[in-house]
């Protein structure tokens, strides 16, 4: 079965409240078996639009990175994401 991983491009504008979501976020990861592969760091914009924040998870399965997203407890969390940051997210099937 494929991993599914998800990818986040993400703006902060509030950094105090941002680290309320990675508290809030962390028992639905941990849940679902998340590994983050990047978070944060250094990158160079090749093409298009960028953010500031770039995060990849991989996930055991790609419905398991599904099924993380729409849980209940990732959903708390992400609301207070949207309250301190702009992002896009996508989760993809790996190969």
């Amino acid at each position: 079965m494929a991993k599914g991983y998800w990818i986040a491009r993400v703006d902060i504008r509030d950094p105090e409240r941002y680290k309320d979501y990675v508290a809030a976020a962390k028992p639905a990861f941990e849940t679902y078996g998340a590994t983050f592969l990047a978070r944060g760091g250094p990158y160079t914009q090749l093409e298009g639009q960028v953010r500031a924040r770039n995060v990849v998870i991989e996930f055991p399965t790609y419905q398991a990175a599904v099924d993380c997203y729409n849980s209940p407890e990732y959903q708390i969390a992400a609301k207070i994401r949207q309250e301190a940051a702009d992002a896009e997210m996508v989760v993809v099937e790996g190969v």
